[in-house]
């Protein structure tokens, strides 16, 4: 959610900017404000994403405001006079909205404060997953996972140091094992590919585990 804040003395200018913010997906308005002074006072109170701020307010007007500030959020001017428009760009503002402001126009100035943000940097992905085991959570490694086996409502999972029942279904196991390594076998079971010893054509070897391959999960396992 983008947090925005207005800046601006005029109320009708207000008006038309909160419709605006309050008719975008994934913009919420958390302060108004009419002077300089106010918009300062709430920067410091409250995290502000993007603040759209007017040019000529008295006393300070919206270029010396945003000089003023050490770490500003991201802004917009919206304004009724073209003649800062290069000041603008000099300040680094994301986009400058000439009055009256269009919904269409409006919505560009979001796209491109949008275009300008970092891309968040993708997660880890997680090597392990709990299972419940006695009523306490287990984690367990992807890779010390053997095998998995179904028996009815519950799955029975072999790891290189133990075998664990937990109160779970084959879909929603593998909902939980990374697609890479992990394949089902049979109707009745999923192998970690990297622990299998020998394939032959109805099973395959994992230890001193021999485990059914059915007709429709030969191609999972690449048996012809």
């Amino acid at each position: 959610m983008i947090r925005c804040m207005i800046v601006d003395d005029e109320p009708l200018a207000q008006q038309v900017l909160e419709k605006h913010i309050s008719q975008t997906e994934g913009l919420v308005l958390t302060a108004k404000c009419f002077y300089a002074a106010e918009a300062f006072a709430v920067l410091h109170q409250q995290p502000i994403d993007l603040l759209f701020l007017d040019i000529k307010m008295p006393l300070v007007n919206g270029t010396q405001f945003i000089q003023s500030l050490k770490n500003p959020p991201a802004f917009i001017f919206t304004t009724a006079y073209s003649e800062f428009a290069l000041l603008s760009y000099e300040l680094q503002a994301v986009d400058y909205l000439l009055k009256p402001i269009t919904y269409e126009r409006f919505r560009k100035g979001i796209a491109r404060f949008l275009h300008q943000q970092p891309s968040p940097a993708p997660e880890p992905e997680k090597n392990y997953l709990y299972l419940k085991v006695n009523g306490s959570l287990l984690k367990v490694y992807h890779a010390d996972i053997l095998f998995a086996q179904s028996m009815k409502d519950y799955i029975k999972v072999v790891t290189t140091t133990g075998t664990h029942i937990t109160h779970l279904t084959m879909k929603s196991l593998l909902l939980l094992l990374p697609e890479d390594g992990f394949k089902r076998a049979h109707r009745s079971y999923v192998v970690n590919t990297r622990h299998i010893n020998m394939i032959s054509k109805d099973s395959v070897t994992i230890g001193k585990n021999v485990i059914p391959v059915g007709e429709h999960y030969k191609m999972n396992l690449k048996i012809l």
